[in-house]
């Protein structure tokens, strides 16, 4: 269906940018829970076999650098580029899920060839498309539409601003991982990598809406302000014991957020526009 919404949205007359928004804005959301079920898939490092925490902490932030590439080169280009890596991802994942189902969780927990396992081949994969496929790509498309003079920023500093916030997220998120007292990514998995994706996605449903109504982007995201603080007061050891309850209130605190920035910005365009967000019919004029 992923696939088909954009055909579809055409072929009725309805394609609208708080279409784009609800597609591309869920689809960085459901980037890194289709991520977080596949660790659940093939389990946690046991010693033996599975994915360790910090691994499964690279392969996310990987996945969601490839998303985020897609809508920079969108925001310079006005075309929204994905590689066919995208639809192989897709398809590699219901075959994990369709494996496991069939075989069982024990097709993890075996050599799948000179010693390596399938997640191993997996990861390599993910590495060799990301940055040896859909980055370059993405670097080519800006050059090429540099040469072309069909880019919508003239400046370098234009250019650049949608990496800002991302990057910094990335690099708060990577020294708490690293430098934490308690070993927090090892303590509480699941909620660390879902705080991950919740923040990712609200930033990059900013840079889309920018790049919907030809804005420029917020140098510092918000969130990095209240996240700096908390990575602060963990590794430097003033949090404690408390480490685990912040994260989980801050955790909480950054989902509210974003279902909250989600709903008012999708009734804000239903009404700028005049439809309802899940019916073709229009609304009634005042």
């Amino acid at each position: 269906l992923d696939s088909i919404d954009g055909k579809h949205a055409r072929r009725t007359q309805s394609s609208t940018p708080l279409g784009e928004l609800f597609d591309h804005g869920l689809d960085s959301w459901a980037t890194s829970i289709f991520v977080l079920s596949f660790f659940s898939v093939c389990s946690r490092d046991n010693g033996k076999t599975g994915v360790s925490v910090y691994t499964m902490y690279i392969y996310l932030s990987i996945v969601l650098f490839n998303f985020m590439c897609s809508h920079w080169e969108k925001y310079n280009t006005g075309v929204l580029f994905l590689p066919w890596g995208y639809d192989i991802s897709q398809v590699v994942l219901i075959a994990a899920y369709l494996l496991t189902g069939t075989v069982g969780v024990e097709v993890w927990q075996k050599p799948l060839l000179f010693g390596y396992y399938i997640t191993d081949v997996l990861v390599i994969l993910l590495i060799g498309f990301s940055l040896f496929l859909s980055f370059p790509q993405t670097l080519y498309n800006i050059h090429r539409a540099h040469l072309k003079k069909t880019l919508k920023n003239d400046s370098l500093y234009e250019g650049l601003l949608p990496l800002v916030s991302p990057l910094l997220l990335f690099v708060l998120l990577t020294v708490w991982v690293v430098l934490s007292p308690s070993n927090i990514l090892a303590k509480q998995p699941r909620l660390f990598l879902w705080m991950v994706g919740v923040a990712f996605s609200n930033v990059i449903c900013k840079v889309i809406i920018c790049q919907m109504s030809s804005t420029q982007p917020e140098l510092f995201h918000w969130f990095l302000f209240p996240l700096a603080l908390v990575v602060y007061g963990a590794i430097s050891g003033l949090l404690g014991w408390m480490e685990e309850a912040v994260l989980g209130v801050f955790t909480a605190l950054v989902t509210a957020a974003h279902v909250h920035f989600g709903v008012c910005v999708g009734r804000q365009l239903s009404e700028h526009l005049n439809i309802y967000i899940f019916s073709l019919k229009k609304r009634v004029q005042e």
